[in-house]
């Protein structure tokens, strides 16, 4: 009888708790079976794709397998095959335990805009499943793209909602944009494995762009998994090629800067700037999007990276960057602010830059009221849907339930600023 009335007061504390979190998850071993397939973005994506892949150490040899989509199963009598290239990755974890796989990677080009294909990868009698995309085509149609703050903490548990919702809102978009902070503890492959788990299948069929945030570094050295497991462009300066990269599309430029080295005390930032500088100058294209994980201006109360924002904010400036993705603050915020490197002045707004800092996880930090903000939220999961068609970049904010909180138009003039078209649905403010 007492045990019963124990179990039951139990069940009533946990029933009132508002937060009851996940047990910490136990890392997935590999098998000979390929899991966390995951499509990456490339250089030129409306050509071309990339995947990864992981198995154990028993499979040293991988295969990418692809062709033309058709309606029926025909397709498989016309295969074209690619060998992969092989990484054995060794991690240890807080208990003790070693998680030890191969990864995989392998990347088609010379691919014909606007088609879809399929494809699937493995070797011998190991193989995933075959899975579909579409190339994009931005002659011929809008290109449109998710971006997620981060996810960061109770990912399976809780962000696995906000992709899926995300997917469900927009499922024709191009590629996923990750601005950081992906998971919690760097080289943890229980929260990779978790970070994999929420996208499922959605990482197979739609592109990922990362960028690196704080907590993909530890003491400066990046995460183990993260150049294995992605297989992002390597267009970047030298030392932080697939961190810090560009990705070309006919109408669109968009860059991921390593915000934790251009933050750095040693001046590792300079190759980065010079860089950006270089490709904004001789390569531009109409539209440009930045992303990095620490905000130029930041959501959060008592958070404030100057030192980066008298770094970049003037190449921002120079070049009139459309629009700057960020995360870190773990809160909602979006605005354009003016020319003065420090920030200090918000009412000037003859640079036409947007910024936007979002969290897509449940960690939650306070909301200051920073006058650059037009729009923002505390406490708030949230996903962006971005269109581009021509002239006019669309921007969307949702909740995690799907409901629509912040939207605007750029609308682009050739020799003039972007004129900015606020859509900001009658949604009160979450504060």
């Amino acid at each position: 009888m007492i045990a019963t009335l124990r179990f039951f007061l139990f069940l009533s504390l946990v029933a009132s708790s508002p937060l009851v979190l996940s047990q910490p998850a136990k890392p997935q071993l590999p098998t000979r079976t390929p899991d966390r397939v995951i499509l990456n973005i490339t250089d030129s994506p409306e050509t071309s794709f990339a995947v990864n892949w992981r198995t154990d150490t028993t499979m040293t040899a991988g295969t990418l397998e692809w062709t033309v989509a058709t309606d029926g199963p025909e397709y498989t009598k016309q295969v074209n095959r690619v060998a992969a290239q092989r990484e054995f990755l060794k991690v240890r974890q807080d208990d003790g335990l070693k998680v030890i796989a191969h990864y995989f990677s392998g990347q088609v080009e010379g691919l014909t805009p606007g088609q879809q294909y399929v494809y699937r990868v493995g070797n011998m009698d190991a193989w995933s499943e075959w899975y579909q995309l579409r190339l994009p085509d931005m002659q011929h149609k809008k290109l449109s793209f998710l971006y997620f703050g981060d996810a960061q903490n109770e990912i399976k548990s809780m962000w696995s909602r906000v992709i899926r919702e995300a997917f469900k809102t927009a499922p024709q978009v191009d590629f996923m944009l990750h601005a950081g902070d992906l998971i919690h503890n760097y080289d943890n492959d229980a929260e990779w494995g978790e970070w994999f788990y929420a996208g499922n299948f959605l990482h197979a069929m739609v592109p990922s762009l990362a960028t690196p945030g704080n907590h993909e570094y530890n003491h400066g050295k990046l995460s183990p998994q993260w150049r294995p497991q992605f297989n992002l462009p390597q267009n970047g300066p030298r030392g932080v090629q697939e961190t810090c990269y560009a990705v070309n599309y006919s109408d669109l430029k968009v860059i991921s800067l390593d915000a934790i080295q251009i933050e750095h005390p040693l001046g590792r930032h300079k190759r980065q700037l010079e860089w950006l500088d270089s490709v904004l100058t001789n390569d531009p294209r109409k539209w440009t999007v930045v992303t990095l994980h620490y905000p130029v201006f930041s959501t959060a109360e008592g958070r404030d990276h100057e030192k980066l924002r008298e770094r970049l904010k003037p190449l921002l400036d120079k070049h009139h960057v459309d629009l700057v993705l960020q995360g870190h603050d773990h809160s909602y915020g979006r605005g354009r602010v003016g020319n003065v490197p420090t920030g200090t002045t918000y009412n000037d707004r003859s640079s036409g830059t947007m910024y936007v800092v979002s969290v897509s996880g449940p960690k939650m930090y306070g909301l200051s009221d920073n006058p650059w903000m037009e729009r923002r939220a505390a406490n708030t999961q949230l996903f962006q849907v971005i269109h581009i068609e021509g002239d006019v970049l669309s921007y969307e904010a949702f909740t995690a339930t799907g409901t629509l909180y912040d939207a605007f138009d750029l609308q682009k003039s050739a020799g003039k600023l972007n004129t900015l078209i606020n859509k900001i649905p009658p949604v009160d403010e979450r504060r």
